[in-house]
């Protein structure tokens, strides 16, 4: 995944969780901000930023805020990112070799999924949930509570006892990372349903991205503890 027009800038503050104020060559720009988490400890005044300027001429605001140097390490804040990265690796075959098609966006019942995908053998579904927080390089999910998570996890469990197979990939979108946690002091019900869908039958595995200031792609699998 590729993003266009993209420069350095220092992050200044944010207003509000849509919003940040950055400088660029010594002028204040307002930008969007594609992660509505918290990222308290990425959004950190001072600290570099990339954005990119959209093409849409019609936009209150001329960029979007798409990810942070933390240490030395660049970190991917682009929440629709992991899908994309997500799709593109699927239809590598780098997940399932072959598959007949890969389906973006699938229902089932009253849910929607991320991927739902077929071989001549399998049916599957996927959820994919992007991850921004690491601390002392583990990365951990959510970083807020997030009921809708803990119900994407269960109604994955649903399409198990229904006779498909249910997958929930972590995509961390960072390098450095020593092992994926569910972050069960933020939000203790979430790491809950990991836990129990697991038992159940849902394969939970993460993956790190190389990421650059303009591009994310994932790349190698991470331990997940649970």
């Amino acid at each position: 995944m590729q993003y266009t027009k993209v420069e350095e800038a220092v992050f200044q503050s944010r207003p509000n969780r849509f919003i940040a104020h950055v400088l660029r060559d010594g002028q204040t720009e307002i930008c969007h901000v594609k992660n509505t988490g918290r990222c308290r400890e990425l959004l950190v005044p001072q600290t570099t930023v990339w954005i990119s300027k959209s093409e849409n001429p019609a936009r209150k605001t001329k960029y979007d805020l798409i990810s942070v140097k933390k240490g030395n390490t660049i970190i991917n804040l682009d929440s629709q990112a992991p899908n994309r990265v997500t799709e593109e690796w699927l239809r590598s075959g780098a997940f399932i070799p072959e598959p007949l098609f890969v389906r973006p966006e699938t229902r089932y019942g009253n849910s929607r999924f991320d991927f739902y995908m077929e071989t001549e053998k399998r049916r599957i579904f996927l959820e994919v949930k992007g991850v921004t927080l690491e601390e002392e390089g583990i990365a951990r999910f959510p970083d807020a509570p997030t009921e809708r998570g803990v119900r994407h996890v269960q109604e994955l469990v649903r399409c198990v006892r229904d006779g498909y197979e249910a997958c929930l990939l972590f995509v961390i979108q960072m390098k450095g990372i020593s092992c994926f946690q569910p972050n069960d002091q933020t939000h203790p019900a979430f790491g809950e349903a990991l836990r129990d869908a697991q038992k159940q039958g849902v394969r939970i595995f993460a993956r790190d991205c190389l990421v650059t200031p303009d591009s994310m792609r994932i790349d190698q699998p991470v331990r997940v503890e649970l």
